[in-house]
């Protein structure tokens, strides 16, 4: 299971509770190899360039298919590869400072409307950067993006005002929030997080047909046999399933996915071509 990013990241850390599962089903080891590098490209071009026998795997994610319009791949992110399932996806939670007085997503619109806001991310192409751009084609505001080192510092300097919002993972402001140092206003995903019952998604703010998520997934090359995905993915989504699984990948509000094949390959087509769309219209460059 090449993992193209380096250990403790939040692939690393999903591929291997996967492959724990997967060696157990299929008894014998799952050798976890991470390979970070290029935005995660140098990790899943060799699995692009494998051998399609269902033993070289790739975890992948949301840049897998946001690269395709950043930069320039040595590999097609739909054509050369067989998916075998989504893990996980979770929104990401539009923030301001605590002491603001936007207390809606119509409030921080409006306020895009009478001036130029603030936003910052964790650098340029990065799920909150695009998630900002979104945010900002969709809604007709002004807004200009500071890319930082990280999304922790980002989150910091909404919650000193010097940010007017951010897009950012529940798990990166969580030591914000119990200090209501920042609020939160919606959620990315296109309905209510089962984690955030209480906050509503952009789409039912005003912003029809927003949607931005955070996902993790799993593929093999291209051309590899239906029977050995068929047979991955019984195993991986199983391995989803279990209680002691499913309660580590949702504790930091993840939801698990677990789809088919055929669904996460539809997937993955549409995201490119919604993003592609979102980064030539806002001018994203690397």
């Amino acid at each position: 299971m090449i993992v193209p990013n380096a250990t403790g990241a939040s692939s690393d850390v999903l591929g291997r509770i996967v492959a724990t599962q997967l060696a157990i089903e299929f008894g014998q080891q799952v050798v976890v190899d991470n390979r970070p590098g290029a935005g995660s490209v140098i990790g899943t071009e060799m699995v692009a360039k494998s051998a399609p026998d269902g033993y070289t795997l790739v975890v992948i994610y949301t840049s897998h298919t946001t690269n395709a319009s950043l930069q320039k791949l040595p590999y097609d992110p739909v054509a050369d590869f067989a998916p075998i399932t989504m893990f996980t996806s979770a929104p990401l939670v539009l923030i301001v400072p605590g002491s603001s007085n936007t207390l809606t997503v119509k409030d921080l619109i409006a306020a895009g409307k009478a001036q130029s806001l603030v936003y910052g991310s964790a650098g340029i192409g990065s799920g909150g950067h695009l998630a900002g751009e979104l945010f900002r084609i969709t809604s007709g505001i002004s807004a200009t993006h500071v890319p930082y080192k990280g999304a922790a510092p980002a989150s910091i300097d909404v919650a000193g005002g010097q940010l007017q919002f951010q897009f950012a993972s529940q798990i990166t402001i969580q030591p914000l929030l119990a200090g209501k140092r920042v609020r939160m206003l919606a959620v990315t995903s296109a309905k209510r997080a089962s984690s955030l019952p209480d906050v509503p998604s952009l789409a039912e703010s005003g912003l029809a047909g927003y949607e931005e998520l955070n996902w993790f997934g799993m593929a093999a090359p291209a051309r590899t046999p239906p029977a050995v995905i068929a047979k991955l993915n019984a195993a991986t989504v199983k391995s989803l399933h279990l209680p002691d699984v499913s309660a580590k990948l949702t504790a930091e509000g993840s939801e698990i996915v677990a789809n088919s094949p055929q669904q996460f390959t539809e997937f993955l087509r549409r995201d490119v071509a919604r993003w592609a769309t979102v980064i030539k219209t806002a001018g994203v460059k690397l």
